[in-house]
């Protein structure tokens, strides 16, 4: 039971667990321990950032009592692969085959919530409703359905435009060149098509699964806590309640401005002060044992 957990305060060291996916892609797990029978926070990074960009927040999650494993993406920080002609990937193998690995890693004997950052919020969604008997509930941090029509004005124009333009750029370079387009990394071009086919549509495929995801999502029944910067254009109000509309579980809406942040509330400089998110996450855990 969580009820009556209270933080330790004291950081114990951080575990790099070595994944070998079903298809062979090699990572790290980055696990920061909180004590046993400590809550954990399994938590997917948001697109084209490296998991150890959230060793802060994880550090912050431990000084509250609540442990945290970070995934690392494929084709980011320790992954084996790298986005380029002729070797790509999609949502597919993430859920097929990455995070399968890394659920299967994590210490049988905590609880363990599923969260994510942006695509990392979807993500986990999606995870938990593949495997509901391994999530406590869902953290969905700065994230929601990017479809267009939940963006308004000009910035529903851009992403609905940038959405179409998607599918022929990366299947001319043979990958995505966000490095070079000043949106996320280097990224494989078919996760890129998965994404713009959500900005276009609203839903999510089978990418693979024999079950409907969709369906999948709205039998889900886990509590849910989503967080939304009000800075952040990035994920309106609109998308993360589009996300949110998706599963049956209770869910609960947290909204962070500048002044309690302590930081300019946006879609990624939470990251640099994450000590206010992560009391606030931690004090939903032990409300949601």
């Amino acid at each position: 039971m969580l009820r009556g957990i209270k933080p330790s305060g004291v950081a114990m060291p951080m575990l790099e667990l070595p994944l070998i996916a079903g298809d062979g892609h090699a990572s790290v797990l980055r696990v920061h321990r909180a004590g046993d029978g400590a809550p954990g926070l399994f938590l997917l990074p948001a697109l084209g950032v490296p998991a150890a960009k959230y060793d802060a927040f994880a550090l912050s999650l431990c000084d509250e009592g609540v442990a945290c494993a970070v995934h690392e993406w494929r084709g980011n920080g320790s992954s084996s692969l790298r986005a380029r002609r002729g070797v790509d990937w999609g949502y597919r193998e993430l859920l097929q085959y990455d995070l399968p690995a890394s659920i299967a890693a994590l210490d049988p004997g905590s609880r363990w919530y599923f969260g994510g950052h942006s695509l990392g919020g979807q993500l986990a969604a999606m995870a938990a409703a593949r495997q509901p008997q391994r999530s406590a509930g869902l953290v969905l941090l700065a994230t929601g359905v990017p479809h267009a029509p939940t963006f308004t004005g000009r910035q529903r124009l851009g992403v609905g435009l940038f959405a179409r333009v998607l599918p022929l750029l990366t299947r001319l370079a043979g990958y995505y060149p966000g490095d070079r387009l000043g949106f996320a990394g280097r990224e494989a071009g078919q996760l890129m098509r998965d994404w713009a086919d959500t900005v276009r549509t609203g839903r999510y495929g089978h990418y693979g699964h024999r079950d409907d995801l969709e369906g999948a999502l709205s039998r889900l029944r886990q509590p849910v806590l989503a967080v939304r910067m009000t800075r952040d254009w990035l994920v309106p109000e609109a998308s993360m309640q589009a996300l949110m509309a998706k599963m049956g579980g209770p869910g609960t809406v947290q909204l962070f401005d500048d002044a309690r942040l302590g930081a300019h509330a946006d879609h990624f400089r939470w990251m640099r002060q994450p000590q206010a998110l992560a009391a606030c996450v931690a004090g939903w855990l032990r409300a949601n044992p």
